[in-house]
């Protein structure tokens, strides 16, 4: 009966000491953070956009210290061109995306996440007209890496903007639904 109380005790003691020695430290350090949403972030929009906010998070580093920022984000074009007789009709549409760091984009800076050129050409009567609409989404990631961060909390943003063009009879649109955005603390090897 002793040994069992004794057995009992030690298996207590072994399960309370690491969590003693884990919570004693003041104020711990983040090593990654993430955010996400279910919404969409960046509506359907056209022309050149100015950068719009669509994730953030903070996170708190030692000295010396890289970043590395993994943004994932669902990616949407609409481009819709219209012909008629021997017209040529064209319409792109560019999702892009970029990081900053405390407001300082990070390298290598905006990321192209999804692109389309449509170009129309028709050889008809003077009649007949021909059009041509696609409407896709898909999900793209890249990770930025952010270099010699300096010590202290810092804010992480993911920001995207749309870029549209075309000429002739043409519609461009582009937009970002649901995304994540993960950031981790890494210490690289010298000269890497």
């Amino acid at each position: 009966m002793k040994n069992s109380k004794f057995v009992g005790g030690l298996i207590a003691l072994s399960l309370a000491l690491p969590f003693a020695v884990a919570t004693g430290s003041a104020e711990p350090s983040a090593k990654a953070t993430a955010e996400t949403s279910s919404l969409v972030l960046l509506p359907a929009t056209s022309g050149t956009g100015a950068w719009v906010y669509l994730l953030s998070s903070t996170i708190k580093t030692p000295n010396g210290k890289e970043l590395f920022i993994t943004a994932a984000f669902e990616a949407g074009l609409f481009t819709h061109t219209e012909a008629e007789g021997g017209d040529i009709s064209q319409a792109q549409a560019t999702v892009q995306v970029r990081v900053l760091v405390d407001g300082a984009e990070v390298n290598p800076g905006p990321v192209v996440y999804a692109n389309r050129i449509q170009t129309l050409t028709s050889h008809l009567d003077d009649n007949e007209e021909i059009q041509l609409t696609l409407d896709t989404a898909g999900a793209a990631s890249f990770t930025f890496v952010a270099n010699d961060v300096p010590v202290g909390e810092h804010t992480v943003t993911a920001q995207a903007r749309v870029v549209t063009s075309g000429f002739s009879d043409w519609e461009a649109l582009g937009a970002v639904g649901k995304g994540s955005l993960t950031v981790e603390e890494v210490r690289m090897v010298n000269g890497q």
